[in-house]
């Protein structure tokens, strides 16, 4: 069976491939984050390659022809503007406040390493979803924020949490916002003749 190994230690994206039915190892990505732009489906894109690359790099010659390696990191947009995780308790509020009543994008850039006899073959994309909340109340996000949910997730929500209630709706892929455009990643593997399930 060809070995997978997902370079992320997020739960999420974790408990999407293994829905999925994939079966993978997962060594999380320790490089340093560098991004060259400032547009997000192309940050999305550097991010998950750097990812990819650093977990890559760290196999060396220790794996065989056909091993993939998936890297991947999600960003939230409003307007243009990245929004990162929150730096605290008010930078969480602001940022809810801020997309509560609106649409913003979610970008997640996946990059799949593949090795061959040369070395990596590497393959990069990127999905965007459009997310809408209904309007929301300052009472009610300054509930959400103290429970600490949001403090790790960029656009400082997590859409199959606590705050996916005040979701009126979603153009695109739901897996996306959660971390990992799944059916995506399938598709274009596919495409290559790789079948991520064996």
């Amino acid at each position: 069976m060809r070995k997978i190994i997902l370079a992320s230690a997020s739960p999420r994206r974790k408990e999407l491939l293994d829905k999925a039915g994939v079966v993978f190892d997962v060594i999380p990505s320790i490089g340093e984050e560098i991004i060259t732009s400032t547009e997000p489906h192309k940050v999305v894109e550097e991010l998950s390659l750097t990812k990819a690359r650093s977990v890559g790099a760290g196999l060396a010659g220790d794996i065989q022809q056909g091993t993939l390696v998936i890297g991947a990191d999600t960003i939230v947009a409003c307007g243009g503007c990245i929004l990162g995780k929150p730096s605290d308790e008010e930078d969480a509020v602001k940022t809810l406040l801020m997309l509560q009543g609106n649409t913003h994008q979610v970008y997640t850039g996946v990059t799949v390493l593949i090795k061959d006899e040369s070395g990596f073959c590497e393959h990069t994309f990127s999905e965007c979803t459009d997310v809408t909340f209904y309007p929301v109340s300052e009472e009610e996000i300054r509930c959400y924020v103290r429970t600490g949910e949001p403090m790790d997730k960029a656009g400082s929500y997590g859409i199959q949490g606590l705050f996916g209630i005040y979701v009126k709706g979603i153009c695109g892929d739901y897996n996306n916002v959660v971390g990992l455009p799944v059916a995506r990643m399938f598709y274009e593997m596919k495409k290559l003749g790789i079948d991520l399930r064996g």
